[in-house]
């Protein structure tokens, strides 16, 4: 990634979970990291982290219950999907980074393909 990508996504994570809120900092947090988020809101952020196409009315109305405002369950769920969207791409990374280490240590002839004519 580039450092521009890099600043821009930093910005975004630092002003989705410092920045002014309806929702407590320490809320949002959790709905990023997809852990102890509150009771009542916990489905709704797990279902937005995980399988964000499952979301559906009934999880906004139990938010809802819970005592959530619009402006709380829109924080909560571009939280939970950002944070969602930071650990996949974390994780790919790691993976492009260990694959290199690999090819790298690797002999140079150990993955050449032999031509059968030759």
């Amino acid at each position: 990634m580039t450092s521009a990508a890099a600043r821009i996504r930093d910005a975004l994570v630092r002003r989705i979970l410092d920045g002014p809120g309806s929702c407590a900092p320490a809320v949002r947090r959790a709905a990023f990291d997809n852990q102890d988020t509150p009771t009542g809101l916990a489905d709704l952020v797990d279902t937005v982290a995980r399988h964000a196409w499952l979301v559906r009315d009934e999880h906004i109305n139990r938010a809802r219950a819970a005592g959530a405002s619009e402006d709380e369950i829109f924080e909560l769920v571009v939280c939970a999907a950002v944070g969602q969207a930071a650990r996949q791409h974390a994780a790919a990374m790691a993976a492009v980074d260990r694959a290199t280490r690999e090819s790298q240590a690797a002999p140079a002839d150990a993955g050449a393909v032999r031509r059968a004519d030759a």
